[in-house]
């Protein structure tokens, strides 16, 4: 065999391993949710956002709920039969309004029971998602986050906040469209909270909760936690299902040259000294 033969049998397996390695990745989470579905007697779907081992000349892929999400998901739960719960498994940073919503009201409309799990974190458009659920369960460290509307890189409440301080006259014509648009994107979304928590709570109730998490109170990305989300009223309780963290190990991050975070990936045991 000569070195030219070599290379190019180096440059086969270097291309087709990782294709089989993701393969076996993608039987292991069917099998882990088929075993999850018949113990259940549910359909288990995930919507899961995070940055696959696979890239573009090397950079990670981010992923965010966009259409496809709501297209499929929406599929999924029409082939869902009315009588069966639904278990569905959220990780995502958020993305746009319009599938957010639509995967919400979606949820909503389902006859059986539909619940969240939410193994590390929902934020923005997921947390919109979460709301619509006859129950979240969480991590006890898990968190859902603010559902303000973004108008780029600019919140919609920030921008109307500058328009309120300042005089008209001092303001460019581009500034006060966003202002409108805000203004619309604000009570748009208020509006869509209202009808999911009111299948919750009193209507009183649900629009001051309504209120709270779109009125721009805090970053976009500050973190709510279990105890503040069971204190406004939410259906939220800790305790999630072990096959849950084993499905979240077979979306695994992109491998970087050294890890972030490092430890023997193992249960430890106070009896032992910490070794098993």
């Amino acid at each position: 065999m000569d070195f030219l033969s070599i290379i190019w049998i180096i440059f086969l397996l270097s291309a087709f391993l990782p294709m089989l390695h993701q393969r076996r990745i993608e039987a292991a989470r069917l099998h882990l949710i088929r075993t999850f579905e018949r113990k259940k007697n549910s359909r288990l779907i995930t919507l899961i956002h995070r940055q696959e081992a696979l890239s573009f000349l090397g950079i990670p892929l981010t992923r965010y709920i966009n259409i496809e999400d709501s297209e499929q998901l929406l599929r999924a739960i029409r082939l869902t039969p009315e009588d069966m719960p639904i278990d569905l498994v959220l990780h995502t940073p958020g993305g746009l309004v319009l599938a957010a919503e639509q995967i919400a009201h979606a949820i909503l409309k389902h006859p059986a029971r539909v619940t969240v799990y939410i193994p590390h974190y929902a934020m923005s458009g997921g947390t919109l998602i979460a709301l619509a659920a006859d129950e979240i369960i969480m991590d006890e460290n898990a968190v859902l986050g603010p559902v303000d509307p973004q108008l780029g890189e600019y919140p919609a409440a920030s921008i109307l906040k500058v328009i309120e301080e300042k005089d008209k006259n001092e303001i460019d014509d581009r500034t006060l469209i966003l202002g409108d648009i805000a203004r619309k994107a604000m009570r748009q979304v208020r509006e869509s909270l209202v009808e999911l928590l009111a299948e919750k709570m009193e209507r009183q109730k649900a629009e001051e909760l309504a209120t709270i998490l779109s009125e721009g109170r805090w970053t976009h990305d500050y973190p709510i936690g279990v105890e503040q989300l069971i204190k406004m009223g939410l259906p939220v309780k800790t305790g999630l299902p072990r096959e849950i963290y084993q499905l979240m190990e077979f979306y695994p991050q992109p491998a970087g040259r050294r890890p972030s975070v490092q430890y023997v990936p193992l249960p430890y045991s106070r009896r032992d000294g910490g070794r098993r």
